[in-house]
């Protein structure tokens, strides 16, 4: 488990960016590729995480 916060550190992303995601909103690409990676996923593990298709 990690908190917001910190996956936001990780990602460089704000906050309120991972929070809009968490909540199923659309966001770029580049934004999914880092959550995947800072939670030690790769993209190929994009489906488990995301409701949507990533290109």
């Amino acid at each position: 488990m990690m908190s917001k916060a910190e996956l936001a550190r990780k990602t460089g992303l704000s906050a309120q960016t991972v929070d809009r995601v968490e909540k199923g909103h659309l966001c770029r690409l580049d934004t999914k590729r880092k959550i995947l990676l800072a939670l030690g996923l790769g993209l190929e593990d994009r489906k488990n995480v995301f409701n949507d298709e990533m290109g």
